[in-house]
């Protein structure tokens, strides 16, 4: 009964999204490329704003409802055209190829689970009580220890989970669908929709950033990812309508305004887009508009309300409330000695630099080869591209970016995280993905103003200069093609491999004991557990699996233990109230058999005492 209503939930789900792309579609009459990423992006604003006013449920219900009235009014519209001849659905050659590929991965997602460290420290924790309480966590919400943390991308797939399920993998379908519209987006870059060898070049350029994206796969609910493709969607966009720059500005609002609360850093990227928009405004004869002025002041203005309301409700609700790095600078003052700031700019330096490390490797390759392209562009084809300025531009994001990743270290971040450069590669992959992905929609724009005939210059059969340059043009979609399926063959390898390993993973053995517990009303379990289970891989001391436990217990209170101390056994024991075994070694079986009585075995036990004496009852 529950999987026939949330499958019916999430037709009507499907249906209200597909009503918002067509009345987007009609009003704003922009192309479709730009329609899926702008709608989600509204619906996660809308949910956002309703969780800061307390009327998350509430808010998402009138999301629904709006986009099934608008589906219908749609419908009605359809079926008085049809009568006239006038309705047609097509799809073009490229969007059945964008979303055949779109399909392959979601069903890949739809079947997977999370096993990142993060999800469960985080990501997936606070959607999870998103989700049980229907309302943002409060200072109150013990579960939750990063508070700082917006809450953009959690309130979208809150959204979609509120109606489709509250299952891990509807929680990375959600993202996914945020990861792709965002894909989508980059192509609408291109103007010449005839010309299919710039979105083979585009295919092939877009599929390598996956490349970099190893250590913030799409398997997760980690945002880093989410960031520079963001960037580079709203990026596209302004491009496109350069010379309707209010349309522009309608588009990248709910954009770049819920890249602000995607992440604290979300901002410096947002900021990347903003400032493309300005630069567009006053180099493009449009300056003197004083109306186009006030639409991209208004846009940056509305773009940065997320993220100002976010932060009042940091100095509000949460006044007092120790938050990640808050916490821990206060804590360290006065600060860092001065030789830990000595070392960690020295590792810095060296991780920067280090030319075998994925990000690093990228940046190299990615500037050789447009600096390549450039001088075979002015000395070969006699044409002055643009991507050479946009390379230098990207630089200077990129020095200023790593800058902000060193004072995050020195200034900071907690001594112990900093000294070994904690989450620098998945921080650096964000920039070098922004740095990758800004080359080659620069690329595919010079390349199309490249071709010696404009589409609608000349018949379709007289589009190329010479039988030569047509036979170059086939030969070039070919190879793009080849080299991006490629790719992207190589990423749908990983992910299955990823799927197929996960009953080897420790998450799965968690669940395996105790379930995914939802609660009615989200109260959290307060009782107390102790987790057992060795140390491989630091998953007891880097408190990976106690995190593990709280999210899947939703119980606060989970510690772990690597080893029984027999002659503290019982003054252990007597401290919680259930003890969760996920692995037995003989040591322990010995001591639980001669203490307990019990044969020890993957489960959880219950804790009770009668007077001095500590009994363990399998649950």
């Amino acid at each position: 009964m529950l999987f026939l209503l949330q499958l019916v939930m999430g037709i009507l789900l499907i249906i209200s999204m597909i009503g918002y792309m067509q009345f987007v579609r009609k009003v704003m009459s922009i192309r479709w490329e730009f329609i899926p990423i702008f709608v989600f992006s509204a619906i996660a604003c809308i949910v956002y704003f309703a969780g800061l006013a307390g009327q998350l449920f509430t808010g998402s219900i009138v999301v629904l409802v709006t986009g099934l009235l608008l589906f219908r009014g749609r419908v009605i519209q359809a079926l008085y055209q049809s009568k006239r001849g006038s309705w047609s659905l097509s799809f073009s050659l490229f969007q059945l190829s964008f979303l055949s590929g779109v399909f392959i991965f979601l069903l890949i997602l739809f079947h997977t689970e999370l096993t990142h460290y993060d999800n469960f420290s985080h990501w997936a924790i606070v959607v999870k009580e998103m989700l049980s309480t229907n309302a943002f966590p409060t200072p109150n919400s013990d579960l939750i220890e990063f508070k700082n943390y917006p809450l953009g991308t959690s309130s979208f797939i809150y959204y979609i989970c509120r109606f489709m399920g509250h299952a891990q993998p509807i929680m990375l379908l959600a993202q996914g669908l945020l990861i792709f519209s965002c894909f989508y987006a980059m192509f609408g870059i291109v103007s010449e929709k005839k010309r299919f060898l710039l979105y083979a070049f585009l295919g092939l350029g877009l599929s390598t950033l996956s490349f970099f994206n190893l250590t913030i796969r799409i398997t997760n609910l980690l945002v880093d990812f989410l960031l520079p493709i963001f960037a580079l969607a709203i990026v596209a966009a302004i491009y496109q309508y350069r010379h309707d720059l209010k349309r522009a500005c309608t588009i990248i609002l709910p954009l770049a305004g819920l890249l602000t609360v995607i992440k604290s850093t979300g901002i410096i990227f947002a900021a990347v887009g903003l400032i493309f928009l300005v630069y567009v405004w006053l180099t493009n004869k449009q300056r003197a508009n004083w109306k186009i002025g006030l639409a991209v002041l208004g846009t940056i203005a509305g773009a940065l309300l997320p993220y100002f309301s976010w932060s009042l409700r940091m100095a509000t609700v949460f006044h007092g409330v120790n938050n990640k790095f808050e916490g821990a600078a206060a804590a360290l003052k006065p600060g860092k000695t001065a030789e830990q700031k000595w070392d960690i700019l020295v590792l810095f330096l060296k991780s920067s630099v280090d030319i075998t490390s994925r990000p690093v490797l990228g940046i190299v390759i990615f500037e050789v080869v447009a600096i390549a392209a450039s001088i075979v562009a002015y000395v070969v084809l006699k044409k002055k591209w643009n991507l050479w300025k946009v390379l230098i531009a990207l630089n200077v994001v990129v020095v200023l970016y790593y800058a902000g990743i060193l004072a995050l270290y020195l200034f900071s971040m907690p001594v112990d995280e900093a000294v070994r450069l904690a989450g620098f590669e998945r921080y650096a992959s964000s920039i070098v993905v922004l740095f990758a992905g800004g080359l080659v929609l620069c690329a595919a724009v010079d390349i199309e103003r490249t071709f010696h005939y404009r589409i609608g210059e000349v018949p379709d059969y007289q589009s190329f200069k010479t039988v030569q340059t047509k036979r170059h043009y086939q030969q070039g979609i070919i190879a793009c093609m080849a080299l991006a399926a490629t790719t992207l063959l190589s990423e749908y390898n990983g992910m299955i491999s990823i799927n197929k390993t996960y009953d080897k993973t420790l998450p799965y053995e968690v669940h395996a004991v105790t379930g995914d517990r939802w609660y009615t009303g989200g109260k959290e379990d307060r009782s107390k557990y102790l987790f057992y289970g060795s140390d491989r891989d630091q998953q007891v001391t880097s408190y990976y699996m106690q995190y593990v436990g709280r999210y899947f217990l939703y119980a606060p209170n989970v510690d772990g233990i690597v080893l029984f101390y027999e002659d503290n056994m019982d003054n252990l024991l007597s401290n919680y109230d259930y003890l969760v075994v996920i692995e037995t070694d003989l040591n322990a079986k010995m001591l639980l058999k001669k203490h307990y009585g019990i044969d020890m075995q993957k489960g959880v036990y219950k804790i009770t005492r009668s007077g001095d004496k500590i009994m363990l009852t399998l649950q």
